[in-house]
């Protein structure tokens, strides 16, 4: 019985979902590329404790955290469907998206989405933030660490965000429901 090729993405998506990456490593399927990123050193996963913190105490909605939860996403082109871990998702505690979840999870009731640059930088920016906003992501939040600003980006679109505002450490940022509070960064810098 004769089988159909496999198409170059498809190849691309299965190679990617056969990978063994290093303990402590992770490997994500962005815009048709395969990404292998290193463990996170201390003051990424300090900007990570900051934002989980504030989010606990402040949010006007209860929610729920997640580090490095991996996320398909809508492709673009030719690529096949992205499969993106960000540092932190956030979902509302009371649709309990991450229980029973697979390791790869649709992004549906997500609420934000954290990035924390670090080895690629340009990744976080730009390859991630389309990625977001084709999986209907509400909110991105960007820590650029090399900028030494925080941005937030909203109202998803195709494959970007329509709105943006970034401001420098020190300067608070509103972040608009589900959260509805202005989150502090003067510890960010």
């Amino acid at each position: 019985m004769a089988h159909e090729p496999l198409t170059q993405a498809e190849v691309l998506l299965e190679g990617f979902l056969a990978l063994d990456t290093p303990e402590g490593f992770r490997a994500e399927l962005i815009e048709g590329e395969i990404v292998v990123t290193p463990p996170p050193d201390g003051d990424h996963e300090d900007y990570i404790g900051l934002i989980v913190d504030q989010v606990a105490r402040r949010a006007c909605t209860h929610m729920q955290f997640s580090g490095n939860k991996g996320l398909k996403l809508r492709s673009g082109g030719g690529c096949p469907k992205n499969h993106a871990i960000p540092d932190g998702t956030f979902a509302p505690l009371d649709l309990r998206l991450f229980r029973g979840a697979d390791p790869w999870m649709p992004c549906e009731g997500v609420a934000l989405v954290v990035e924390v640059t670090s080895t690629k930088p340009q990744a976080d920016r730009e390859a991630k933030r389309r990625c977001y906003a084709r999986g209907g992501i509400p909110l991105y939040l960007l820590i650029d660490r090399d900028a030494g600003s925080v941005t937030l980006f909203s109202d998803p679109a195709d494959a970007d965000y329509r709105q943006h505002l970034t401001i420098p450490y020190g300067k608070p940022l509103p972040l608009p429901e589900p959260f509805a509070f202005d989150l502090e960064t003067g510890d960010f810098g």
